[in-house]
């Protein structure tokens, strides 16, 4: 599915947010998790976020939790909706002090996200700089439009 305006406000999550969800099953990602499956909200990522997502299900460190990482792929390829990669149309803002971080922000900012949903100690350090564009939220303190 291709990023595009829609009336229902996008959100960006993190890979460390995605994780919660898909495969941790943290009770924290409920109400997000609601909202974007009854669709109050967008997912929106691109294909970079895609492969993190997939390097971080399939690294050896997180191999003592359970849960289907293929499965955890296919929700992330139902539940997204996939935009064309920022780094082209960069936009002027913030820039996190964690580059491969960047990648959040920027579509963020480009797609006209709503939320960004983290734990990132860099992505929240720019939630008051970000203010006005996007709110940087942990996903506990996220609450439905």
């Amino acid at each position: 599915m291709a990023c595009a305006p829609c009336a229902a406000p996008a959100m960006v999550l993190d890979t460390n947010a995605t994780l919660d969800w898909l495969l941790f099953g943290n009770p924290g990602m409920n109400a997000i998790k609601a909202s974007i499956q009854s669709g109050q909200v967008r997912w929106i990522s691109c294909s970079r976020m895609r492969v993190e997502l997939a390097c971080m299900l399939f690294h050896p460190r997180l191999a003592a939790w359970g849960g289907d990482r293929t499965q955890a792929l296919a929700v992330f390829d139902r539940w997204t909706q996939a935009c064309p990669e920022p780094c082209d149309s960069r936009p002027s803002g913030p820039r996190c002090s964690d580059p491969n971080d960047q990648v959040f922000v920027d579509l963020a900012l480009v797609y006209g996200a709503r939320w960004l949903v983290t734990h990132d100690r860099a992505l929240l350090k720019l939630a008051r700089a970000l203010r006005h564009r996007v709110a940087v939220v942990r996903p506990g303190d996220w609450h439905e439009p």
